[in-house]
């Protein structure tokens, strides 16, 4: 016979629970609370004795076939050669990322933004010329420094502006007949906060930056309160940080007194010190790109005309130019400006770099890049590999956009004494039989005619 149910309808809730009636939480076991969260019991921290077993006998097979192929390590367990050696690896070659600290040397610190996490991710390295082009030698150089021509003037830093600045208020101020007293000083306060904001940025690493520092764009005279901070003694990571600021709030004419007071002579001293690059200089220099105009005409243009640019500085400068997008007139207008100023050796890393980019380049950009080559018709010094690299790749790129009468002019220039034994071939191939800009038709067979045959047929 079936038990008797009780009846629970006339029961109160207190009177079940005391009878026991009411649900009771169960303890699950260690393996479906292993299942439920997905995380190993206690117990399962450790690793069995077999898996250990086999876990060690690897490792030493590892290890016996690593001696066999590269030889045992000096002094048993000392990894000072073969595979165990660590090598210093340069940071041009893509090392870690590489600061000033306040001592002056170069840590390893990971530098990370505002929310604590790495702003740069996986990218933190140094930039320099293996990462974007051969390695730079001492020939090199010593071949670049013949198209080098000595500055003529000294370059003008921050301080300087400044100081000129102070000098004409203050001859304006003297020639005025008024009762109205201007004062050319800042209050002591202003003074004696921007100097400390200088003194955080100079062991600046990651982190929140000063609220004083981000108010210097909306200043009217904030290059002198900027000259308070003292950014000669910036960190690398600050002086990202302040590129950054000043790039998205101020003018492009004032950040172009920003990138060519401050953070042009910032890298030069810095590649002319290591030889390479800080990751975050570099970075710096990407994002100052965000205002192309003021790039250009604060950075890239000055250091072209300045004569003293040196091969390193060109080629991680030009691997910028490389890397980022630039609107095709800010490009076409700084091809221009290059194409027509006095050549340097540099000048053609920074010609091909921006034809690399493969513009439909104006044809007022065009010709000025013709005529640049064709001015070294008269040239008797021996050009370096790096402007026949530059002719080939404009050629290549723009050979259709070309007039007969250019054409013939680059050929004639190749026939000359400006040639190089694999270059020159491959130029004449590329403007032989190509369309020109006024006909729109294959070469013309008249100028077919007076290629002839040349040694660069042979």
């Amino acid at each position: 016979m079936g038990k008797v149910k009780k009846a629970r309808l006339h029961q109160a809730l207190a009177d079940q629970i005391l009878e026991g009636d009411a649900p009771r939480p169960r303890s699950r076991s260690g393996k479906a609370r292993q299942r439920a969260t997905g995380q190993p019991d206690d117990q399962s921290d450790f690793v069995e004795e077999r898996l250990t077993q086999r876990i060690l006998r690897q490792a030493r097979q590892q290890q016996e076939e690593l001696e066999e192929e590269f030889g045992s390590a000096p002094g048993g367990t000392g990894r000072s050669s073969g595979p165990w050696k660590r090598k210093k690896r340069n940071s041009l070659s893509g090392s870690k990322v590489v600061s000033l600290d306040t001592s002056g040397e170069r840590g390893s610190d990971a530098e990370e933004d505002a929310s604590g996490e790495s702003e740069f991710g996986d990218e933190e390295q140094s930039y320099g010329d293996e990462d974007c082009c051969p390695r730079v030698t001492e020939e090199d150089e010593e071949a670049m420094r013949v198209f080098m021509h000595e500055e003529a003037t000294p370059r003008r830093t921050l301080a300087d502006i400044i100081l000129e600045k102070i000098r004409e208020k203050e001859t304006e101020i003297a020639s005025q007949v008024s009762d109205v007293s201007l004062s050319c000083t800042m209050d002591e306060k202003v003074v004696t906060v921007f100097k400390g904001v200088g003194q955080i940025l100079a062991k600046y690493r990651s982190g929140k930056l000063p609220k004083a520092f981000k108010v210097i764009p909306s200043l009217g005279n904030w290059e002198e309160v900027l000259y308070l901070t003292e950014p000669t003694k910036w960190s690398a990571a600050a002086m990202f940080q302040a590129t950054r600021i000043f790039a998205s709030n101020l003018s492009t004419q004032k950040a172009q007194y920003f990138f060519n007071l401050v953070l042009l002579p910032r890298v030069r001293d810095d590649i002319s010190e290591y030889k390479q690059l800080n990751f975050h200089l570099y970075m710096a220099l990407k994002k100052a790109l965000f205002k192309p105009a003021a790039f250009f005409k604060g950075i890239l243009l000055p250091l072209c005309e300045s004569g003293t640019c040196t091969l390193r500085e060109a080629l991680i400068i030009s691997s910028v130019l490389a890397k980022c997008s630039i609107p095709m007139l800010h490009s076409s207008a700084a091809l221009l400006k290059i194409a027509e100023m006095e050549y340097s050796g540099t000048n053609s890393i920074f010609i091909r770099t921006l034809l690399d980019k493969k513009y439909a380049l104006p044809y007022r950009a065009i010709d000025a890049v013709v005529f640049h080559f064709l001015r070294f018709k008269t040239d008797d010094r021996t050009l370096p590999v790096l402007w026949h690299q530059a002719l080939l790749t404009f050629v290549q790129r723009y050979k259709e956009d070309m007039s007969v009468e250019q054409k013939e002019g680059i050929l004639e220039l190749v026939r000359g004494g400006h040639t190089h034994h694999e270059i020159g071939p491959e130029v004449r191939r590329e403007i032989v039989g190509s369309k020109c800009r006024d006909l729109g038709a294959v070469f013309s067979e008249r100028l077919k005619g007076t290629v002839g045959t040349t040694p660069m047929q042979e």
